[in-house]
């Protein structure tokens, strides 16, 4: 046996490319294929050819289907690889909707780039187009939960439901003899939706891969703010834009929505869901409830009969781009949810440059916003943001919600962690900005008594 070795190129040092090869000899097992995000210098890389020749993957595993971690996958597969990719099954019916859409768009800013003549390129192309996505997504092969399934030579994957979105997973991977477990984006125990995360497998672990998206914070359980703003921005005669991720987010938000208008704490207003990919991600979450999958919290299988979570009388679902196109301009108050969460591309895009230069609408960012994502300048207050090779003025109003967020807080991570039957031989902290992963490896000393590592982007660390 040659040396088995983890390969850290992507969420290095950042939360976004989520890429982990391991490695024995000719056998090399890539974990989640996830494109860079925020700023110019990160989306760069998604352009450099791959660290080696794709064809020399044996097999890869996703954690689960958001762009970050799965959005790469089309891009490798352009470049030659040939093998498959195991996910669970409604990650993989995820994935199928976010790469082709991801697809795209890309063709379609690169159209829109050259049409308008701001791209650098000559021409303006996309990263991968839609056969591309097309012949990623007849390579994957779903597998249920907590069944143990035969990879590669000496290599078996496990996957662990780990909360965050349907189809999320803890993947567990034997690999010649040594046993490796990856957090993915571990969930939070109270998903409004979806079950908690499992324990780690009570087996002896060489290494545990854990993000530390938020290992510098605590998510305060106070009352959200949400529907404050909603009330204020509708007396002001405004309307309310929520970027929000097509998958989970949305379907988080309008739960909540639902939850606000059935107790009065909001007007009754039109919801307009204006996202084709969320749409389509909604359908999946009410097929998994309507199907009792034991992803589903067993409270919300239980209303199933009597209520749709997503839906209190208001909500209108814009599939078209004259659909969306119809709400650009608002002149009656109403809240838009539109992809993406970061306000980094599609129909959120054009919604933003026509409502952020009017002072009475709002624009509520949800979540995480990584450095250098268009939310995260209007967070920090820029008073001009670049849309379409245009600076935008920003006079709308700009809150931040954070009771939405489905990622483990610092704690949470802790309290995960805390259930391995034994401490592994080595951790890593991944997927985090500088200070989170510090912060968590900080209280992983602290609490746990274990010694952590954070690898350096590109570093390869023997197991």
């Amino acid at each position: 046996m040659g040396e088995i070795t983890i390969s850290f190129l992507g969420a290095a040092g950042t939360v976004t490319g989520s890429r982990f090869l391991i490695s024995n000899g000719k056998t090399k097992i890539l974990v989640d294929a996830g494109l860079f995000q925020g700023i110019k210098e990160l989306r760069l890389r998604n352009w450099e050819p791959f660290e080696i020749d794709p064809q020399e993957i044996s097999a890869m595993v996703l954690t689960h289907a958001h762009l970050d971690h799965c959005g790469y996958i089309p891009s490798l597969v352009k470049q030659g690889f040939e093998g498959k990719v195991f996910s669970t099954e409604y990650t993989a019916k995820l994935a199928e909707i976010i790469l082709r859409d991801s697809a795209r768009i890309q063709v379609e800013d690169a159209k829109y780039a050259a049409k308008k003549g701001y791209s650098k390129h000559n021409p303006p192309m996309a990263l991968y187009n839609e056969n591309d996505a097309n012949r990623a997504i007849e390579q994957f092969s779903a597998t249920d939960f907590n069944v143990k399934t035969k990879i590669a030579e000496e290599t078996f994957v496990t996957f662990h439901p780990a909360g965050h979105i349907l189809g999320a997973s803890v993947v567990e991977i034997e690999f010649f003899g040594k046993r490796l477990l990856f957090s993915g984006d571990l969930g939070r125990p109270e998903h409004p939706l979806l079950s908690s995360p499992e324990n780690i497998p009570a087996v002896a672990f060489d290494a545990i891969v854990v993000e530390s998206t938020y290992g510098d914070r605590e998510h305060v359980d106070e009352p959200s703010n949400l529907a404050q703003i909603i009330r204020e921005t509708v007396e002001r005669g405004g309307s309310i834009l929520i970027p929000a991720f097509a998958v989970d987010r949305t379907e988080v938000i309008l739960v909540e929505l639902r939850k606000l208008l059935e107790a009065g704490a909001i007007p009754a207003i039109p919801v307009y869901a204006d996202s084709p990919m969320a749409l389509r991600a909604l359908a999946l979450y009410r097929e998994a409830i309507n199907e009792s999958s034991p992803e589903i919290r067993a409270d919300v299988l239980a209303d199933k009969l009597t209520t749709d979570p997503f839906d209190a009388g208001q909500l209108v679902e814009l599939p078209t781009v004259e659909d969306s196109m119809s709400v650009n301009n608002p002149t009656s108050s109403c809240i838009i949810i539109s992809a993406s969460g970061m306000a980094t591309g599609g129909r959120v895009v054009h919604h933003l440059a026509n409502m952020l230069p009017v002072p009475k609408h709002t624009i509520v960012l949800v979540g995480y916003q990584a450095v250098g994502t268009r939310g995260r300048r209007l967070l920090q207050g820029e008073e001009f943001v670049k849309m379409h090779g245009k600076e935008i003025p920003v006079k709308a109003q700009i809150e931040q919600v954070n009771s939405f967020s489905v990622h483990a807080d610092a704690s949470e991570l802790i309290d995960w962690l805390r259930t391995s039957s034994e401490p592994p031989k080595q951790v890593f902290i991944v997927h985090g900005e500088g200070d989170s992963s510090i912060a968590l490896q900080d209280k992983i000393k602290k609490d746990l008594g274990w010694e952590s590592v954070i690898p350096k982007d590109n570093q390869v660390i023997g197991i």
